[in-house]
């Protein structure tokens, strides 16, 4: 499970945005939680967008009418990949409407500590889904971000998922909304490492303080 993570005005972040081919400055965040609002990046077939939405696939109208929450009966901010091509949910969106998620780091608690993990010199391009919503004129968008199967050598930091991070090469037809064949990605799928990964116990979620050594994952 992915419960939190954080975006900082950094090197790293402006150059996944580079590679992204949106060379835009994503709005500093610190301790991003589901139900939150966030930057991601999609294509709806007009060109990439860098939009705002909310981390929760399935949202609703607030009771009061002040805006969207989540759907208090299911927990949608992941979507685990084994269930992406039979869930009625996920398998309904997956092949048109993929997104990116830049983000610096994101967070995980082991023993009450928080640890914000990173790829080693690089930030995180995320993925995830996205949907839409109407709201009279207004447009209401939401996303969720995708996990894996527990990685062996991740499992003494959290042995339920590890979240997919994509690199470079797999941007473009990740983001395509015209390539519907998901097949594509069943490498993707399987539980990885793909660079260097770097686990730091921080004081924190939003003090990102370091209070003891970084553990290096290698890569796969």
């Amino acid at each position: 499970m992915c419960g939190r993570f954080n975006v900082s005005d950094d090197p790293f972040v402006q150059g996944l945005m580079e590679a992204l081919g949106m060379p835009l400055k994503l709005k500093p965040r610190r301790n991003v939680a589901p139900g939150s609002q966030a930057e991601f990046v999609l294509d709806a077939g007009d060109g990439r967008q860098l939009v705002e939405g909310m981390w929760s696939l399935l949202i609703e109208p607030r009771p009061d009418g002040t805006g969207y929450r989540p759907n208090p009966k299911f927990k949608t901010f992941n979507a685990r990949s084994d269930r992406l091509t039979s869930s009625p949910l996920w398998k309904r969106v997956y092949p048109k409407q993929r997104c990116i998620v830049p983000m610096s780091a994101f967070h995980e608690w082991r023993n009450g500590q928080v640890y914000n993990i990173h790829p080693q010199g690089e930030a995180i391009a995320m993925a995830g889904l996205w949907q839409s919503y109407r709201n009279g004129d207004d447009e209401v968008l939401a996303f969720t971000t995708i996990t894996l199967p527990p990685h062996p050598r991740f499992s003494h930091i959290h042995d339920k998922s590890i979240p997919l991070m994509l690199r470079p090469e797999d941007f473009d037809a990740w983001l395509d909304p015209d390539f519907h064949q998901v097949d594509a990605f069943q490498g993707l799928m399987r539980t990885h490492i793909p660079v260097p990964l770097v686990c730091q116990p921080v004081r924190s979620p939003t003090n990102l303080e370091p209070v003891g050594e970084a553990e290096v994952l290698e890569a796969d």
